[in-house]
């Protein structure tokens, strides 16, 4: 094991409840993780900027400072424009998930949250990122909307969905963001891999982000 796989990953914890606040920490704390916490967004932005997290776990529903706003913040500055963001959400925030996908969140949990929900959702997404790192490291051009990949030989909606799947997201997700069921994304996949020669997710990544402009 290399030094760096030894280093606990850093979980910036943006939550106004105080209760709330000191449940999350702990479990992260139990399940090996460094927990970061902040009772509001104003502190949250921060110290994303001066810890810059491995991963941030946002209220959505916040005053002064609500979840969007802290997205939208950390997403125009280079240095935690990548940092993963998850939302936590209540039950009758459901409504705001496409809205915050498109805005660059990477999951929803909603409240409570059960502890094997919280985790599953950190480590996936933690992966996701190191699977994004290696595959940036091979990139000649990460295209900056879904037409620069109309290029390739696939349809509009095919881009859309090819567009989302460089961006890290799930069936599942892409399905919230382009409001189409998770049968018919995985069918434009279908479609994405045919036409583009390869046989998985990461081949149709790597072809896409390696391919001369």
């Amino acid at each position: 094991m290399t030094p760096t796989e030894n280093v606990a990953p850093r979980i910036l914890v943006i939550e106004d409840e105080p209760h709330m606040l000191r449940n999350l920490t702990t479990i992260l704390r139990i399940e090996g993780f460094e927990p970061i916490p902040a009772d509001n967004g104003i502190r949250g932005v921060e110290l994303a900027r001066s810890r810059t997290p491995d991963l941030i776990l946002c209220d959505r529903m916040m005053p002064g400072m609500d979840g969007f706003s802290v997205l939208a913040e950390l997403r125009i500055t280079a240095s935690t424009a990548a940092i993963p963001f998850i939302f936590l959400t209540a039950r009758g925030e459901r409504d705001d998930f496409r809205a915050g996908m498109t805005h660059g969140a990477d999951d929803y949990l909603t409240k409570p949250v059960k502890v094997d929900e919280l985790i599953a959702a950190v480590r996936t997404r933690l992966a996701r990122k190191r699977e994004a790192a290696a595959l940036d490291a091979g990139a000649t051009h990460r295209p900056a909307s879904p037409s620069e990949l109309v290029r390739l030989g696939i349809s509009e909606r095919e881009a859309d969905v090819l567009y989302w799947l460089i961006e890290g997201k799930g069936n599942a997700d892409i399905a919230a963001i382009l409001g189409i069921a998770p049968s018919t994304v995985k069918k434009h996949l279908e479609h994405i891999f045919e036409k583009l020669g390869v046989e998985n997710r990461t081949a149709a990544i790597m072809t896409a982000l390696q391919a001369p402009r």
